[in-house]
């Protein structure tokens, strides 16, 4: 059929084991036709044969690659294989002195090989001894030069198991290596691609590997898919390349997966069809590496240096118009990696010792400074300038990097240890700050700019702390955070959810120094990555973090659950536990238990051992509450777990504040029941003048009368870790004495929190924190032999202590949301969800126990958030309601 624009070959192999195009057929093709052919790649990568041909002539170079069995292959001679490397191998001193890297083979090796060179090297490598693995579709545009793209789709499974999804590659990164680094495992996966593409690339070229009867074709490009491994390290291993986009077999396929595959190849063609102009941009970008030596047809004029070639210019033309057409596509090579620039130099200088290849690192080095410059004019530019510089010893002399670019450059990477100051004395600046500097450095959006004054920024769920600080532009100004009084730089724990930040420019020049100005900072932390929950899903459970060993001496981490253990959890008869501070441990759906990065956080629960805990619904807990009078002392968390009790036997939350004193409620239950506040400890005022706990205790009871000695009256005490025994003895001697002793005492123990060292309050070493689990039995103990019920809040916090919400403790795990009702049902109430069920297997049930969604569902004016806050809040009423349970919801 003529005229044609794109060939693209779809069918793997033909009947007779050929492709259904032939490198012969490339010599009738137009300029213009472009054919999905790179007979090279083919050979070389995607066969057997050329596979071991790479990894005999590169023997010493351990590649990123599960190399097949060459057993058999005839592969390359052993005479032409010595030769190869022995070139290599004896350059003169005066070739090592022109180059100030050493041989590849001396300096290279480790800074390169990324895999395991042990003995068990091909065992670390199987299939079945990784934890994911994904494709990664790669469209190479030209070999030689080498021009490459990756997609930004992937599709992932876990092996052995089928089941897979696609998922955008960076946000694959970010969730799997979300512990580890997500940039650099990234970037290792480039490299990993671009290594095995420039040794094709350096092999086809060397005349000793004899690849010279392929036949060069400047229109011809590959789709290529490489099935690429992880284990636990941010290290890559290739499993196999395929000569063409590879997806999943038809029949185990889903809707999801074609459209998918639509896309990739509508992207594709889009992309190899483009009609962008490049030749402006190709003009520009010679003129800003050479100056006016180039003219407006693209010519040299300089004598002394030589002309360049139709197909450098050609290569840096098609390259430019790559550039401005990239769309879902990102730039694989050239890359300014300093690794990827001296391998490339490195393997050239290997194959090709009397340097005949010179002219292909000619272009090269070309298409290196054409990318380059087409950042800087390139305000859109897909990834940050700073990813794309050149390393110094890779950058030619005549390069011309501009100005602008350095002072931005230099500005990104503010460092104060100078200690010296920049400022200055124009009133204009007195209301603007210099810079904001952070660490680890956050990604402001937009870009700062003085004249901005809110910014913001997203970082993963790892990062809980950042460091803060600002310099103003003024020398008579000076930063201070938060308030007047506040420090210039701080360290700040990061909840999650929005966490903010404000910087207050202050001119110290009056006699009473005044806000000029502020600038907001908005930071979201982003919740716990998950996985969609699959069909094939594993159980795990766990009870401490390994980075934050609680009881060293017990497992820490996902463990796998047995089948006896999930039968008996799974039963539908199942007894009520008896206590608040029955053991247990949370459990979570996982494609497997090593790995965190595969589970469905969405769907964990909270699984006490051998009972489960009973969900009151509505009008069991409004019967079990009413007539009753409920007291509340302690700090913050304690009050969370109030506000929650009020919205759910309301079920809406009419009022709410931050209450540091004593605050009553008479409209609980329609004026049913009563509920009265009182914060403890007053940490704010001078040690000498705080309220003893008794004292503030005989306050709560006097604002609360009239009281029945009876369970009618409820009194829940506890917080943070404040609490310790002495305290309960002053409530058993405060109760008898104010005739009170036969009323409900529920002890709420302490939880994680104070574990981030944060500026302004103190922090607990790892040894402190360990010495928490002593005194909560204590605690446990002490209020057990009391006759009080209790609610272990510590060992179900300790194993998610990260979780935490604002507040620079980092021991909140609830927060009160303000909702927007409408105005026509301004007592919308709040539904229900399935997530963070108590204490019962949730595969079990076709429709487990409900409780309140965590998210913001509800149309009440204010909201209780927070999952691990709603499963000992659930606790608590379940000893709240347990002499009542004739109202409990079996």
């Amino acid at each position: 059929m003529t005229p044609w624009d794109l060939f693209i070959c779809l069918s793997s192999r033909r009947n007779d084991g050929t492709g259904c195009f032939q490198t012969e057929d490339l010599r009738n093709i137009e300029h213009f036709q472009k054919v999905n052919l790179l007979p090279e790649i083919q050979h070389f990568l995607c066969r057997k044969e050329g596979l071991c041909q790479i990894t005999k002539a590169f023997s010493d170079l351990q590649l990123p690659l599960v190399t097949p069995d060459c057993s058999g292959q005839p592969g390359l001679s052993k005479a032409s294989t010595a030769r190869n490397v022995s070139q290599g191998s004896t350059l003169t001193e005066q070739a090592r002195a022109s180059h100030p890297q050493h041989w590849w083979k001396q300096s290279m090796s480790t800074k390169l090989n990324q895999v395991s060179t042990t003995s068990d090297h091909k065992d670390i490598l199987k299939a079945q001894d990784l934890s994911v693995i994904i494709k990664a579709y790669v469209l190479v545009t030209s070999l030689t030069p080498l021009r490459a793209f990756i997609h930004s789709t992937t599709t992932v499974w876990h092996p052995p198991k089928k089941k897979h999804f696609t998922i955008k590659l960076k946000r694959f990164f970010e969730i799997f290596f979300r512990n580890s680094s997500p940039q650099q495992a990234f970037n290792n996966m480039k490299e990993a691609i671009n290594k095995l593409l420039l040794i094709t690339e350096v092999f086809s070229k060397s005349s000793a590997s004899g690849p010279n009867s392929f036949n060069q074709c400047s229109q011809c490009f590959q789709m290529l898919t490489f099935d690429i491994g992880f284990s636990m390290s941010i290290h890559p291993v290739v499993l196999k390349v395929h000569e063409n986009f590879d997806f999943q077999v038809e029949n185990e396929s889903t809707i999801q997966d074609q459209i998918s595959k639509e896309l990739l190849f509508e992207d594709t063609f889009k992309f190899l069809l483009s009609n962008e102009s490049s030749t402006s941009s190709f003009i520009e970008a010679l003129q800003k590496i050479y100056g006016s030596s180039v003219t407006k047809d693209g010519t040299y004029n300089r004598e002394d240096e030589q002309c360049f070639s139709l197909e450098q210019i050609n290569s840096m033309i098609t390259f430019i118009k790559e550039l401005k057409s990239l769309g879902p596509f990102e730039l694989l090579f050239p890359s300014s990696a300093p690794k990827i620039q001296m391998l490339l130099q490195d393997l050239y200088r290997m194959v090709d010792p009397m340097r005949r290849l010179n002219s292909v690192l000619t272009v090269h080095w070309l298409l290196s400074s054409v990318l380059q410059q087409f950042q800087f004019m390139n305000k859109e530019a897909h990834t940050n300038l700073s990813e794309w510089q050149l390393s110094q010893e890779n950058m030619s002399p005549k390069q011309n990097v501009p100005s602008d670019f350095r002072k931005n450059h230099e500005a990104l990477h503010y460092s104060s240890k100078t200690g010296e100051r920049q400022c200055s004395y124009d009133k204009d600046t007195l209301s603007h700050i210099r810079q904001i500097f952070t660490s680890p450095q956050l990604d402001l959006n937009p870009q700062f700019n003085p004249k901005i004054r809110e910014y913001y920024a997203e970082v993963p769920f790892d990062m809980v702390t950042v460091k803060i600080g600002a310099e103003p532009s003024n020398c008579q100004c000076h930063v201070h955070l938060d308030d007047k009084n506040g420090p210039s730089n701080a360290n700040y724990p990061l909840g999650l959810g929005l966490n903010k930040v404000i910087i207050l420019l202050m001119d110290d020049s009056q006699p009473s120094p005044e806000v000029v100005s502020s600038y907001r900072i908005t930071i979201y932390r982003e919740d716990r990555p998950s996985l969609p929950l699959f069909d094939d899903y594993m159980m795990c459970g766990f009870v401490q973090d390994c980075a934050s060993k609680i009881r060293p001496e017990e497992s820490c981490g996902l463990q796998p659950l047995s089948h006896e253990y999930l039968s008996a959890i799974s039963q539908t008869v199942f007894k009520t536990c008896e206590t608040g501070d029955t053991k247990g441990q949370w459990i979570v759906p996982c494609l497997s238990c090593s790995d965190n990065r595969t589970c469905d956080w969405r769907e964990i629960t909270w699984q006490p051992h051998g009972c489960r805990y009973s969900v009151l619904a509505k009008p069991e807990l409004q019967r079990c509450v009413e007539g009753r009078r409920i007291l509340f002392i302690g700090d913050s968390t304690n009050r969370g777990m109030m506000y929650y009790l009020i919205e759910r036997v309301n079920k809406t939350l009419q009022e709410w504040q931050k209450t540091h004193d004593v605050k009553c409620y008479h409209n609980i239950n329609e004026g049913k029941t009563f509920i009265s506040y009182s914060y403890y400890p007053q940490f704010w005022m001078n040690a000498n003048q705080r309220p003893t706990f008794e004292k503030a205790l005989e306050q709560l009871l006097q604002r609360s009368r009239p009281l029945e000695n009876t369970d009618q009256t409820v009194l829940i005490v506890g917080g943070v870790q404040w609490l310790n025994s002495n305290h309960l003895q002053i409530i058993q001697k405060v109760l008898n004495r104010e005739n009170l002793s036969n009323i409900l005492v529920i002890v709420k123990s302490i939880g994680m929190g104070f574990h981030l060292p944060v500026d302004g309050i103190h922090s607990l070493s790892q040894a402190e924190v360990q010495n928490l689990w002593n005194e909560n039995l204590i605690i446990l103990d002490t209020a057990k032999n009391l006759g009080y019920e209790v609610v272990d809040t510590f060992v179900i916090t300790m194993g998610r202590y990260k979780e935490f919400l604002q507040g620079k403790c980092g021991c909140h795990f609830h927060e009160v949301v303000k909702s927007n009702p409408s105005e026509e049902r301004p007592h919308i109430t709040m539904t229900l969800s399935r997530h963070y069920t108590l204490g019962k297997y949730f595969g079990s049930q076709s429709k487990p126990s409900q409780l309140q969604d965590y998210t913001t569902n509800s149309q009440s004016p204010y909201h209780v958030r927070g999952p691990i806050n709603q499963v000992y809040s659930e606790i608590l009423l379940s000893r709240l309601c347990a002499n009542k349970r004739e109202f409990v919801s079996t």
